[in-house]
């Protein structure tokens, strides 16, 4: 028992005030728990951007689906490491999926209404057209399903001097079909982000050669979310907002796809993206 006690006790007072800070948002994030099981509880779902640890302490949902599969972009991120499409999505303990290595915005290798429901934590805001990717994540779900969505609070993390962005700019870009290759963004970013707030970025020679990358790494923000902002880019695409609860580091959305179908301006460019 002392053994155990000693494994999660915090090695710092920079370790305790993260411990006590997660049992906080737990706690904040209690009433949002409990509308999401409907959506998840022996539900079949998928996580784009994950696994996350949110998902296993902060809202823990893994523990009540009764499956889950992956998708990442690349088979080397910098967050998972190395991974590899196929029946390898370990989500948490014993229990795994499968993992799709593609992009946010096009999972054409997935039927249309596969899944119960959708997770993503801490992924739109890397995505250079976050509407493009709400289509397709909208498109993979069922008709009621649930789709929960994670996304930082610019106040506690590196891009607190940015402005929030506008919804007419992420319209603009979905109309323009804006790729993942796009850096519009970043003399913003280079000249807003806090960097000693981010200490993998290192200094700002290695910050913007880095940057320069984003295609192969996807490190940068590229948008920076309100709650206004989130509702609005949910409404549009076709999702009912049905919670949206704000944390000191996250905005925590609950939003169910509605049954009417949307009109979407450049929908041609999206018609036959994905199997039916």
């Amino acid at each position: 028992m002392r053994r155990r006690i000693t494994e999660f006790a915090p090695k710092s007072a920079v370790g305790l005030f993260y411990i006590l800070k997660l049992k906080y948002a737990r706690w904040q994030l209690l009433p949002l728990r409990r509308k999401c099981l409907s959506f998840v509880e022996n539900k079949y779902g998928i996580e784009v951007g994950g696994p996350s640890a949110l998902f296993k302490a902060v809202l823990p949902l893994y523990q009540l689906v009764g499956a889950l599969d992956g998708v990442n972009f690349s088979t080397d991120t910098i967050w998972e490491g190395r991974i590899k499409a196929g029946e390898n999505f370990n989500y948490h303990d014993n229990k795994s999926g499968r993992q799709f290595i593609t992009e946010a915005t096009d999972l054409s290798e997935i039927a249309t209404a596969r899944y119960d429901f959708l997770l993503s934590s801490n992924c739109l805001e890397h995505i250079a057209n976050p509407i493009k990717a709400l289509v397709e994540w909208k498109r993979v779900i069922k008709v009621g399903g649930g789709l929960i969505l994670v996304l930082p609070n610019k106040e506690s993390n590196f891009d607190h001097r940015r402005p929030f962005t506008k919804f007419q700019h992420l319209l603009d870009d979905f109309i323009s079909d804006v790729g993942e290759d796009d850096l519009t963004h970043l003399d913003e970013i280079l000249a807003l982000h806090d960097l000693p707030m981010d200490p993998p970025a290192g200094d700002l020679d290695h910050f913007r050669e880095r940057s320069l990358k984003n295609f192969q790494n996807r490190a940068l923000h590229h948008h920076v979310f309100d709650v206004q902002l989130i509702e609005e880019m949910l409404g549009y695409v076709g999702f009912k907002t049905l919670d949206i609860t704000t944390t000191q580091t996250d905005f925590f959305a609950l939003a169910r796809k509605n049954p009417e179908a949307v009109s979407l301006p450049n929908q041609h460019v999206l018609e036959g993206m994905g199997p039916s």
